[in-house]
């Protein structure tokens, strides 16, 4: 498999079928954390640039290609929050993007409307310290295994299950954070 998923950075096909067999997961997965439709778009853009550029990582004994996705989604997210911090000016942060046609925003005016409750959901995280707080979203939210939670974020699996435990008890009274969610 790790042969295979190197094929991706060179072989166009191979990284086309990639592409269209995650797309959608990578989508939902920043919808959820991002509402706006141009942002969306262009972060999806970045993580399957990324892609390419990380191809020859991916370790398939550690976990599924969707939790290594992930992975890259939430380190081209944060990267891409850790610039706009940097930005003073609106401008700065539209330039150079590509205009969506009308298809596109509704697209995604519909997928961001969609995902409006994991949004609320990450508002009740917002107060946990942040590895609780990324754990808890991968596996309530994303629907990720604690295991593959751990290989997103490039932690063991046991302090996967601390932080999980631990933001679970911080938030015991939100009916999200136990609702079928894998453990």
């Amino acid at each position: 498999m790790r042969r295979k998923q190197a094929e991706i950075a060179t072989d166009p096909v191979a990284f086309a079928a990639f592409y269209r067999r995650h797309v959608d997961a990578v989508t939902r997965f920043l919808a959820r954390r991002v509402d706006a439709p141009h942002t969306v778009a262009d972060l999806v853009a970045e993580v399957f640039v990324a892609v390419l550029d990380s191809a020859h990582t991916y370790r398939a004994e550690l976990g599924t290609e969707i939790a290594w996705l992930y992975g890259v989604a939430r380190n081209t997210l944060s990267a891409e929050r850790r610039r706009v911090y940097k930005q003073l000016q609106l401008t700065d942060r539209v330039s150079g993007r590509r205009a969506l046609d009308t298809d596109d925003v509704a697209r995604l005016e519909e997928r961001i409307d969609a995902e409006r409750h994991a949004r609320l959901a990450f508002e009740a995280m917002a107060e946990l310290p942040e590895g609780e707080r990324a754990v808890l979203e991968l596996v309530v939210i994303d629907q990720l295994t604690v295991t593959e939670a751990a290989l997103a974020l490039g932690i063991r699996q046991g302090t996967a299950k601390v932080r999980l435990h631990r933001a679970r008890q911080t938030l015991r009274n939100l009916p999200f954070v136990t609702d079928g969610a894998p453990g």
